[in-house]
């Protein structure tokens, strides 16, 4: 299939936002719907994109408005488990206890199972990740808006790499700004 004319509904992957669904295929750009990122534009010439599902190019299909189209992107996301990823802990920590020790030694430590640490943690990245959905998503801020909103969770992130090490994948790590 000729990746610079890619048909409306086809399913993709990409390296960043991970799976979404064309929106619009325009002479130079495609719209893509992804989950942790909401649309997004990209240059045909540049996007490296994997195709996942190929949808058929016919002219024939029915036509949907925005919230049709969401309503049925929100169905095949669920479908394919697309809106929850399943994050793993690194299996030198698995059955590990973290040890909260307060600098006055009178005071009792407190203890907790690394396991329901980096569930917060992943709790936590998911519930970012759907703010910046609904930010990207969002009609009522502008582009200016939703950038400088967007850096304030790029620097949350960034905040947040110190616990990659809890991380069984490598690509499921914290990445800030660069």
């Amino acid at each position: 299939m000729d990746k610079q004319n890619l048909p409306v509904g086809t399913r993709v992957s990409h390296e960043k936002y991970g799976e979404g669904i064309i929106s619009e295929n325009n002479a130079l750009t495609y719209k893509i719907i992804f989950v942790r990122g909401g649309e997004i534009e990209f240059s045909k010439m540049s996007v490296n994109l994997d195709v996942v599902e190929p949808a058929e190019a016919t002219d024939d299909q029915p036509r949907l408005n925005l919230k049709e189209f969401e309503k049925v992107l929100t169905h095949i996301l669920n479908k394919y488990n697309g809106i929850e990823h399943k994050a793993d802990l690194g299996k030198k920590w698995q059955g590990g206890t973290m040890i909260l020790q307060p600098a006055n030694k009178e005071l009792k430590p407190k203890d907790m199972p690394i396991e329901t640490f980096f569930h917060k943690i992943v709790m936590m990245r998911d519930r970012l990740r759907v703010l910046e959905q609904n930010i990207n998503s969002n009609d009522s801020l502008t582009d200016e808006e939703k950038v400088n909103l967007q850096q304030y969770i790029s620097r949350i992130y960034g905040s947040m790499t110190s616990f990659n090490i809890l991380f069984e994948d490598k690509d499921d790590y914290f990445v800030g700004a660069k």
